[in-house]
């Protein structure tokens, strides 16, 4: 090929992106594309090594591009720069062989074997003849994974005894969600046209059935052979994980001590908002007990999602114009139920690439029906508007203005769950979080932040706790300590807490960029405010900000600060 003809950086990544859809059809799904709906991944070793061939061939594509006359350009350049970091970090964590043991309580081929089927289109029997196809799919797509978790025994690569736990509970819960002898996807696949109905009930049984055998071979074989294994990763390990979740290499003794800096400061103001409350509150999370009982709430699973939904259309309707400038495609999220047997923790989907299905939040109930709202206003500013929704939706929107790639598939989980955070704290900013219930609120979901970095960091490096902690002073982080630590500075119930801190140990690394990204979001903030002066323009600054895709930590803050 001519030079003239050789693709420029840009076009390297989203030709990169057609070929992992083809490897990948879950994430082919995500973003909307039809031919992807009948399939699933390989989750084997050879599946597996599929992908790093394809980010190597990619890497080897992009150093020739990055050659070529052009490639210099502002938009050129930054998709080149995430394409490289992000594929590095991922050949990283694959040629450590992580992917032999991936279980735990989110994020496993298990879990994206389910939850694919909750973002698909059911409205047409077409739709529905693709999901049957998909279900049909499950057994081969669930035999990969057994495969390459068998791989890691082989070689002695063990996952969490803790998270392994968990997840033999999860599966359990997906055989048989009510008691009522019917597995998840049973009870999916009821809702399926009667034309399809012999099709979908195979298929759904034998999806069940696997999931079964899975559950026993983890109870019965693996869980036996990891037993003693640590649950913690090590410095070597986080480092790699910390990297492909941040998109740089972190100094991680400096982020602890961040950490640790950012608990101090936010327990502060965590006491004087609870005086408001129950003055004389032997700390904040004793009045947020008593808003647990004689707090504003709301009653009804329906009800609180029909509130979510309002919450995040009043968001909408207020920031539009003021500190955003939202098309109109982006200004449709919807509130969701999550599926049962998952983890505690809400979370966002977000629209596929035509918008014909939306952004949209889900909420874990965990079996409640009654919602406090001083725990929900921050945390939907955080999930939905101005939060992850107003980032990842306008990335779709200007995706053709950047590339596919930065848009979509090169997500950095520390930019976007930075820009969540900075998002909570925005709305605080103007004013929003004036009520003390919510601000509190507002306030513990800050300090389970701070606390994320401390327990993360600490407890995977066994890091000693600091000497003016009011908590084990001088004593070496482990799980359990972690799990008393995050249980004694949270409002959050038991089984939240312990979702969280299997969490933690199933992604190590991940949960550190909340916090660490908002700083870098403020940082870069800070800079384009002192650069511009007087005639700063928050709203403008937030468009610009939100239109360059995906960045990492690494590159963040250089390119907010010169918006």
């Amino acid at each position: 090929m001519s030079e003239t003809n050789s693709p420029l950086p840009r076009q390297v990544a989203d030709a990169y992106v057609d070929d992992l859809i083809a490897l990948d059809p879950v994430t082919g799904t995500y973003l909307g594309v039809p031919e992807s709906s009948g399939r699933l991944p390989d989750y084997s070793p050879a599946g597996q090594e599929a992908f790093a061939e394809l980010a190597r061939t990619t890497l080897a594509k992009l150093a020739e591009a990055e050659r070529r006359p052009g490639a210099d350009s502002d938009v050129e350049r930054r998709c080149g720069r995430l394409l490289r970091e992000r594929l590095t970090a991922e050949l990283a964590v694959h040629e450590a062989h992580e992917h032999l043991r991936a279980v735990g309580n989110m994020h496993t081929p298990g879990h994206s074997v389910r939850d694919i089927f909750t973002v698909m289109p059911a409205a047409t029997e077409e739709d529905w003849a693709a999901i049957a196809e998909r279900l049909r799919a499950v057994p081969g797509a669930l035999a990969g994974y057994r495969e390459s978790l068998q791989a890691g025994l082989d070689r002695k690569l063990f996952a969490a005894p803790r998270p392994t736990e968990t997840f033999i509970g999860q599966l359990t819960e997906w055989i048989d969600p009510d008691g009522k002898g019917r597995g998840w996807y049973e009870e999916f696949a009821a809702a399926g046209p009667d034309a399809l109905r012999a099709e979908l009930d195979e298929a759904a049984r034998a999806a069940t059935a696997t999931l079964v055998e899975l559950r026993d071979w983890l109870r019965e074989v693996y869980a036996p052979a990891i037993e003693g294994a640590p649950n913690v990763v090590g410095r070597e390990r986080y480092a790699r994980w910390s990297r492909y979740f941040n998109g740089t290499d972190l100094d991680l003794d400096e982020a602890y001590a961040y950490g640790w800096s950012e608990f101090h400061r936010i327990l502060g103001e965590m006491k004087r908002e609870a005086e408001k409350i129950l003055p004389g509150a032997e700390t904040p999370w004793v009045a947020l007990a008593h808003l647990d009982e004689h707090g504003r709430h709301i009653e009804g699973v329906d009800e609180v999602r029909d509130w979510l939904q309002s919450l995040m259309d009043r968001a909408i309707a207020d920031l539009d114009g003021t500190h955003f400038e939202l098309a109109e495609r982006v200004r449709k999220v919807e509130s969701r139920i999550a599926p049962p047997g998952g983890a505690a923790a809400p979370y966002y989907t977000g629209p596929s690439e035509d918008f014909s299905r939306p952004g949209r939040t889900w909420l874990p109930t965990m079996g409640q029906t009654r919602f406090p709202v001083y725990d929900l206003v921050s945390t939907w500013y955080h999930e939905g508007v101005p939060g992850h929704h107003l980032q990842l939706a306008q990335w779709a929107h200007v995706a053709a203005d950047l590339s596919r790639y930065q848009a979509t598939v090169g997500i950095v989980s520390a930019n976007a769950e930075g820009w969540a955070l900075y998002a909570e704290r925005l709305m605080d900013e103007l004013g929003y979080l004036t009520d003390p219930e919510e601000r509190l609120g507002y306030l513990d979901a800050q300090m389970m932040r701070a606390a994320r970095v401390i327990v993360d960091i600490g407890m995977h490096l066994e890091l000693e706790i600091p000497a003016d902690s009011p908590f084990h002073p001088g004593e070496r982080w482990t799980p359990e300590l972690a799990q008393e630590f995050f249980g004694a500075h949270s409002s959050r119930p038991a089984d939240f807490v312990e979702s969280e801190l299997t969490r933690y140990l199933t992604i190590p690394g991940q949960a550190i960029g909340y916090k660490l990204g908002e700083r870098a979001w403020l940082l870069g903030r800070e800079r384009a405010q002192q650069r511009h002066g007087a005639a700063f323009d928050l709203k403008s600054w937030h468009m610009a900000a939100l239109s360059q895709g995906s960045l990492g930590l690494d590159d963040l803050v250089d390119e907010l600060s010169a918006l």
